[in-house]
């Protein structure tokens, strides 16, 4: 690898555009790939994303944008895949097949910025990453909160976390984020950071539901209380090493996505508390909720390590087995301590 590593990012969501506009600060030159040649055209033309935070003001003289997968890839020395989980298998087999053996990221070090699971084989993003192009562990790491979009859009002071197998790595790329209002450290735990990103989202919908369904604060506190030691217990058996489950990749991403105005998930549960069919809310929404995803893929993954989650279980039964809100909430009630 270079000196100075060439960077690219694959998607263009709103994590996405947050994370261009932090790397922007750090480089000179960065590989953009854009679904869309019209959102191209507005950003090369206008200086913002069109779909989505359109606030942010990109250095566009930086970006070499393209529509073109390959050409990100093939030029860029570190990948940033930003595509949400449920669109990313169809992304890549649009541009390369079904093709598994075929291995574009050869000697590339890829982070995901995904916060879901692929459904269609209930993998985490890194066991995805993995098993779909054959790279290697220690050459795939995470990027994760507590961090929205919207405020690093405002600048306002947020945290990061970049985890590697291989810390070094993570060492290597954690300065391309760090900015005067985004701090940056670093793990070796990209599974139970991974299982985090996951689960955050599936509680933060439970949390919307409980605040649609009428509960109030007193209630809700409890429930991501109980969240978070559900957390721990699932992820400690999935993937048992020392970490600290009160730091901010964990329990930190909890808070802010299961409490905060700017949550997707939370917004979604809110919705179908209140009334809303899960695919009304879904429409209605207009932007990707990831633990619709990722409570699917929990619950699958979950027949094989049999750990006692009710809490992902209910928010799994009202999304994809139409269960009543109001008859879950009371019986998972019952439930918390």
């Amino acid at each position: 690898m270079s000196k100075k590593p060439v960077i690219g990012v694959l998607g263009s969501g709103s994590w996405a555009t947050a994370l261009v506009k932090m790397l922007c600060e750090n480089v000179e030159e960065l590989n953009w790939w854009v679904r869309s040649q019209d959102t191209i055209d507005h950003i090369a033309l206008h200086g913002n994303n069109p779909k989505y935070i359109q606030s942010i003001q990109f250095q566009v003289e930086k970006l070499k944008l393209t529509t073109d997968m390959k050409v990100v890839i093939e030029s860029s020395d570190i990948i940033i895949v930003a595509i949400p989980s449920m669109f990313l298998d169809e992304a890549f087999n649009d541009v390369f097949g079904e093709d598994s053996s075929f291995t574009p990221f050869s000697n590339k070090l890829v982070f995901s910025a995904i916060k879901g699971m692929i459904s269609k084989y209930n993998y985490i993003p890194a066991k995805y990453l993995h098993k779909r192009f054959d790279i290697p562990y220690e050459k795939i790491g995470i990027i994760c909160g507590p961090c929205h979009a919207e405020e690093v859009a405002r600048e306002r002071l947020s945290y990061l976390t970049v985890a590697c197998p291989d810390t070094t790595q993570a060492e290597l790329f954690a300065p391309f984020l760090r900015t005067r209002y985004i701090k940056v450290s670093t793990s070796d735990d990209v599974i139970g950071a991974e299982l985090a990103a996951v689960l955050k989202n599936v509680y933060a919908i439970g949390s919307g539901l409980a605040h649609g369904l009428g509960y109030g604060d007193n209630f809700i506190s409890v429930l991501i209380s109980n969240a978070a030691i559900e957390m721990k217990r699932f992820i400690d058996v999935v993937h048992d090493i020392d970490r600290n489950i009160k730091s901010s990749p964990y329990l930190g991403d909890l808070l802010v996505t299961a409490y905060s105005v700017n949550s997707r998930n939370r917004a979604l549960g809110t919705m179908v508390g209140s009334g809303y069919t899960v695919m009304a809310a879904v429409i209605e929404l207009k932007m990707v909720a990831e633990g619709m995803t990722g409570a699917k893929g929990i619950f699958e993954m979950n027949k094989d390590f049999k750990v006692e989650i009710p809490i992902a279980d209910a928010v799994y039964r009202i999304l994809h087995e139409r269960m009543s809100p109001v008859l879950e909430m009371r019986l998972l009630s019952d439930q918390l301590k």
